[in-house]
Order: C-alpha cells, then structure tokens, then sequence
C-alpha cells in the first residue's frame, strides 16, 4: 500500500472513531435531557432575573424605541407546561386571560405565590388545564394588556420535543439536541428582547386597540395566501434582498431611489400576482402588528448595547446574558436571514419587511412613529410620503 494510501486511511479512521465518539456522547447525554420543568410550580431565579430584566430595560429605555412604551403600565405573564405566572401587576387581578381579538375567556382565579416577590410586588400564579396556555403573544387580564412568553425552561424542553417528533427514528437518540436547541433560542440577551417583542405587542393592544384587533384578525386570511405562487415567491425575493440591500448601506444620498425601486417593485408583485385588495391588506397588517415587534425587539437590543445602559446587577448571574454586546452579530444574522424568507410558507417573512421598512423610516422620515398608530396609515403608506416630502 503507498504511503498516500496508508496516510488517507489513517485518517479516515481515526475521523470515523471521532464522530462515532461524538455520536455516542450525544446518545449518553440525551439520557438526561429533561422532559418536564424542574420545578412547575414556581419561578426558579434565572426566569426571576430575566423577567425583572426585562421590565428594567423596557423602563430605562423603552421610551427611545418608541414614545409611551417605556412608562407604559404593562405586567408580564410567563408559563411552562403546568402553571401560568402574572408579574408587575398591581392589586388583585381578576380571573383568568382573555385572548384577544378573538374576547375569549380562559383560566380561573389568580393566587399569590407565597414566599416570593418581584420588584416589591405580589407574584400570582394559576394551574393551566391540559392545552389551554396564554399562548406567546399578548393577552389581557381584566382591563390591562399583558404580554406573555414561555419560561426559557420550557422553551428548551419544547423545542427539543419537536425536534425529536420530526426526526427519522435511527436519528432520535444520537440528534444533539441541547446544541441545536441552545443555538436556536440563543443568549439570554436574545430570550430577554424576545420577551420585549411580546411587550410591544401589549402596547399596540393598549395603544391602538382597534388596529391592532384587526391586524390579528387578518391573520385568518394566511390560509388564502398563494404561498405556492413560485413567480410571487422569486418577486418577494426580490423586495426581500433589496430591503437587506438597504439596510446594510451607509450611503443615505442612495436611499431614497432605492426606497422607491422598492415601493414599484412590491407594487409590481401584487400587479402579477392579483393579489385581491384583502390581502394586500393581510400583508400591511401583518407588517404593521409583527414588523414593528420585531423592529422594537431589535432596537431594544440596540439601545441596551449603548454606553450608558447598565443592566440590573442580578443579570450576571445569568448562564449566558452578554450586557446586549451581541447586537451586532444578531442584526448580521437578520440581514442574512431576511432574503431566505421569500419562500417561507406562513407569515414570518412579514416579519423581516415590516422591520426593515421601519428601520428605513428611522432614516427617511423622523417622527413617522407619531402617525403609525393611526388608522389605515401602513409603513409602506409611510415610506411613499417619506419619498413625497408629506
């Protein structure tokens, strides 16, 4: 055998030993992947921490992101599989959630968690029946607009189980699932400033009632959407690309015929693919409810990375909080990521255009935030006259 021969399966070897290794290790942890929360019934430090974290960096500097947000009255309600807990909420709350828009009453009676406090005030807590959960949105409790997320612990459990569901059968026990799952749902600055877009959609509850009540409600019309339009899907990666295009210049003197090559190519789209006036109502809406939490999800991050913002000393005991050092490279990955939408099927593509016309917004048109609100005024209604000078 020649040396070269000899050399390549060496390596082969000793590589196939390696990943065989690596896959038995992967195999040896799964055994004690957990399956349930720790501790259902109440709230163990790290999601204390992360919760008051975030209702700090809402009040310091959520008033930058966008005017009343910051100062805005809004409590919290996180879950995991068993009980739904309510955080920031002053005085006894009345019974149960009401999701919106839809007005339907869920759960019972809130109780005190005893021996446990946040920020001074009491924490309630209730049993959740089997498939009711508050959801990963925005809820109301009595007369208060309350975001809701998931606890990180249960995020972690779930997200493992439906990956584990999708897998091929010989995969399930050597998948490793604690690496994906940690890459997916990322720093504890990420599970914060995704807590923040749950936030925002309070606000919008609060704030513009019945925009924000009909821009859930168009979510019905995702199942008329041409999803499977191929030629609709190459247009979208068009608008998509050029949006990130936008985004990552520094040349603004550009900017404005670019908004504009943007604005005709999107009108373009609808044109050819005869998109009905419903739906392209769907997708302002969408853009408008889901675009700018995303967009407040960002630029909290941002505004937490400046010199200036000094997070609660208690977030450095957190597994993996960064102080928000890693905007930069999570606003890289949104960036890379917002072209790939064009063939998503489902709303998460107006995501991405609804946060990038905002962005845009910032640099067009100051002051745009003051008229978002308002009735049938869309973010591209808002881009057009940024280009008009209205």
């Amino acid at each position: 055998m020649k040396k070269a021969s000899k050399v390549f399966l060496t390596v082969s070897l000793a590589f196939t030993g390696l990943c065989l290794g690596l896959l038995a290790l992967s195999a040896l942890g799964n055994l004690s992947l957990p399956q349930a929360s720790a501790h259902p019934e109440t709230l163990d430090e790290a999601e204390l921490t992360r919760q008051a974290e975030l209702f700090h960096l809402r009040r310091s500097v959520g008033d930058a992101v966008w005017r009343g947000w910051g100062a805005a009255e809004l409590p919290a309600i996180t879950y995991n599989e068993g009980y739904a807990f309510l955080l920031g909420y002053s005085g006894l709350p009345p019974a149960g959630w009401v999701k919106v828009p839809a007005g339907i009453q869920h759960g019972g009676a809130w109780q005190p968690l005893k021996d446990n406090a946040f920020q001074g005030q009491t924490i309630y807590f209730q049993p959740l029946s089997a498939g009711i959960y508050p959801e990963n949105f925005a809820v109301r409790v009595g007369e208060r607009w309350v975001s809701s997320l998931q606890t990180r612990e249960w995020m972690e459990i779930t997200l493992a189980q439906t990956v584990r569901a999708d897998l091929p059968g010989f995969l399930r026990p050597v998948f490793p699932y604690r690496l994906f799952v940690g890459l997916m749902l990322g720093s504890d600055d990420k599970t914060i400033s995704a807590a923040a877009h749950e936030s925002f959609h309070a606000w919008q509850g609060l704030a513009a009632p019945g925009k924000f009540s009909a821009a859930e409600t168009a979510a019905r019309l995702d199942e008329r959407y041409p999803w499977d339009d191929d030629p609709l899907a190459a247009h979208w990666q068009a608008e998509l690309q050029l949006l990130a295009e936008m985004l990552r210049s520094d040349d603004r003197a550009a900017l404005p015929a670019q908004a504009q090559r943007f604005l005709e190519l999107r009108a373009a789209r609808r044109q050819s693919a005869a998109l009905s006036p419903e739906l392209i109502a769907y997708e302002q809406q969408r853009e408008w409810l889901e675009g700018l939490a995303r967009y407040a999800e960002l630029e909290i991050w941002r505004k937490g990375s400046l010199p200036g913002y000094e997070p609660l000393p208690a977030a450095a005991s957190l597994p993996d909080f960064d102080r928000y050092q890693g905007f930069a490279a999570r606003w890289q990955q949104e960036l890379d990521q917002m072209p790939r939408m064009f063939n998503d099927e489902g709303d998460g593509r107006f995501y991405y255009s609804g946060m990038a016309q905002a962005y845009l917004l910032d640099r067009l048109l100051p002051g745009w935030k003051e008229r978002a609100f308002d009735d049938d005024i869309w973010l591209e209604t808002l881009l057009a006259q940024a280009l008009i000078g209205d």
